[in-house]
């Protein structure tokens, strides 16, 4: 294993520091009451023009420098400013959306505009339920059309919103007659269906929560006509998930400190499990010190595999190769490709920081 430092010298790297605004500690106690959308005009943040170097690039294979420069800055792009930031996903209109889901936000960052509340509450709307520890959404995905999907957490349900009016209608919010227990993170198959992963992380008690209707913490599958089928019950804490760029192989992070694996599933046409194996096993990571646990996961057009998991962003082939890692110096909970779909962009807990790639995520042009 080799580090690959940024070639910054500390001098300059002390300079941009100082250009990074200062977290805002008082962004929650000025909060707008949940029942009201924020105007974003009111709480832009102006962008920064340079941007503090964090982290590094840690090589485990020789392949790892066709992934991404060895020279490349991950670029921290906002203050301390989130409790636990989630679910990034790239707009088409060209700007990223991401959530908050503690604080129940869900925010807009361009390079051009910097960083601004885009819906406030990004979930539940009403009172605080006693017992709920995540009232907002969580993982997004933008879908060919345009539309994002949304594992709102909060309201406990998959829904599909429009970020130019922000509407949403609601795509499954139960399965067998019981509702779900907190919709963490959601994608597209190409042929239109949804699948989705309900851990009970939404819950201040977890399993043990009186508010949990579902026996099991499963994947699901949300078919074009709003059938819903449980894909997979085997999983404690199912989590991010991601396909491959043929659609038949359905990649989730179980974000279990016990059990911290990632594993594929095979698909048939229907949106069936056909076969299942163990795909990456990160127990060996798992040291005393490292932050994070598997998590969000985004693939590439080549079938490269990004892993939100312990120390960063492990880059893996096919096979579950590991071939490197981005780190920013925090625990990671998701990521996505952005831009013109050759830049990483990362929710690394209080903040979201990014790096230029060589390869291209799925769903852009190379």
């Amino acid at each position: 294993m080799r580090l690959l430092p940024t070639l910054l010298s500390t001098a300059l790297v002390a300079a941009l520091a100082a250009c990074t605004p200062a977290a805002d500690d008082t962004a929650a106690d000025a909060a707008p009451a949940a029942d009201a959308t924020t105007d974003t005009a009111d709480t832009e943040t102006a962008p920064m023009t340079t941007f503090e170097t964090v982290g590094q690039l840690t090589s485990f294979d020789p392949a790892f420098a066709d992934v991404v420069d060895p020279a490349a800055r991950v670029e921290k792009l906002t203050g301390d400013e989130f409790s636990w930031s989630e679910g990034p996903t790239w707009v088409k209109a060209g700007f990223l959306l991401f959530n908050d889901p503690p604080e129940n936000r869900m925010f807009r960052w361009s390079e051009a505009d910097g960083l601004s509340v885009f819906l406030d509450p990004s979930g539940h709307a009403g009172a605080p339920i006693e017992g709920v520890r995540e009232a907002g959404a969580n993982g997004l995905y933008t879908e060919a059309a345009g539309t994002v999907l949304v594992a709102d957490s909060g309201n406990r349900l998959v829904a599909r919103m429009d970020p130019a009016d922000k509407s949403r209608t609601t795509l499954a919010e139960r399965y067998d007659g019981k509702r779900f227990s907190s919709p963490n993170d959601v994608v597209a198959r190409g042929d239109g269906s949804v699948f989705f992963t309900d851990p009970p992380y939404g819950f201040r008690e977890f399993d043990e929560s009186s508010l949990k209707e579902q026996p099991v913490n499963g994947i699901y599958r949300i078919d074009a006509d709003g059938t819903v089928h449980l894909v997979d019950d085997s999983l404690n804490r199912p989590n991010g998930l991601a396909f491959s760029p043929d659609g038949n192989t359905l990649y989730v992070a179980n974000s279990d400190d016990k059990r911290p694996i990632w594993m594929a599933y095979t698909l048939d046409a229907a949106g069936d499990v056909t076969g299942s194996r163990v795909f990456a096993d990160a127990t060996d990571l798992m040291d005393e010190g490292v932050h994070g646990l598997p998590d969000g996961l985004a693939v590439s057009t080549g079938g490269l595999v990004f892993a939100t998991g312990p120390g960063g962003v492990l880059v893996m082939n096919a096979e579950g190769k590991r071939l490197g890692r981005i780190e920013t110096g925090s625990a990671i909970a998701n990521c996505a490709f952005g831009d013109d779909g050759k830049t990483l962009y990362m929710t690394s807990h209080k903040f979201l920081a990014r790096v230029p790639l060589k390869v291209a995520g799925l769903g852009f042009q190379n």
